[in-house]
């Protein structure tokens, strides 16, 4: 009797047990299987934010084939771009442009729409501790990451770069291509257009519109609209004419 209960409680967590690793398969099949392009540092925070925080699994990265220098990239292959298509299908894997903003968004934007040309989805990553109203509309190849708060009534185009710890209020609209970098608080009803750029801890009062093409520098405060290709650059903190180690009461 004691020998036949052993085989069945055997039985039964062996039962459990190949569901469990029935659901795994079944999950891994499931998860979207994407291509980062890009091997920079960007690179490789956005492989490890769909890595550890999304439902898609990272199967390769791609570059333009000049600017390859291993094969290699978190032990995944790097594929020149211009073969992308012959091992890995449009219309079998997505993709995720993961570039700075250099030349004002310009390069992101232009494999941006490489990509698409060869026929790839391109998908956003929103972080799980990012707070965005329900009615919000997120464009494509988006990537926003923790604590960022967006409001209702926003609208974020495509190709649009938000990171950590940023306000979004409500009614803004952010144009393709922008780039936001982190702790700016960006005011209700303002319309950011374009390729713009802004700068850590910037602030953007409410109702203003800041033109296409525009570089809001770190610490900057906008107080009225913008013109196109207008760069703002805030004043670096005073340096005192003596050493730390003088001061007597830090």
């Amino acid at each position: 009797m004691f020998i036949q209960k052993i085989h069945k409680v055997i039985l039964i967590k062996s039962y459990f047990l190949s569901i469990t690793i029935s659901k795994i398969i079944l999950l891994n099949d499931m998860m979207k299987k994407i291509i980062i392009f890009g091997t920079s540092d960007f690179a490789e925070v956005a492989h490890y934010y769909f890595t550890h925080d999304s439902s898609y699994e990272v199967v390769a990265f791609t570059a333009n084939s000049e600017n390859i220098n291993e094969k290699l990239f978190h032990d995944l292959p790097v594929i020149p771009f211009e073969n992308i298509k012959k091992l890995y299908p449009s219309n079998e894997f997505s993709m995720f442009i993961a570039v700075a903003y250099s030349e004002i968004n310009k390069i992101r934007s232009k494999i941006f729409l490489e990509a698409k040309l060869k026929g790839y989805e391109l998908v956003s990553y929103i972080n799980s501790n990012a707070i965005v109203s329900k009615n919000c509309i997120i464009g494509e190849n988006c990537f926003i990451l923790e604590n960022v708060v967006i409001q209702p009534f926003v609208k974020v185009g495509n190709n649009v770069v938000i990171w950590s710890g940023n306000h979004i209020g409500h009614h803004v609209t952010i144009g393709d291509h922008c780039f936001i970098t982190s702790h700016v608080v960006i005011s209700g009803n303002v319309i950011i257009e374009p390729y713009c750029f802004l700068g850590v801890n910037s602030t953007i009062r409410d109702g203003i519109k800041i033109s296409r093409e525009c570089v809001i520098g770190a610490g900057s405060v906008i107080l009225k609209n913008t013109l196109p290709n207008q760069i703002y650059s805030n004043k670096s903190t005073t340096l005192l004419p003596f050493a730390s180690d003088k001061l007597k009461h830090l």
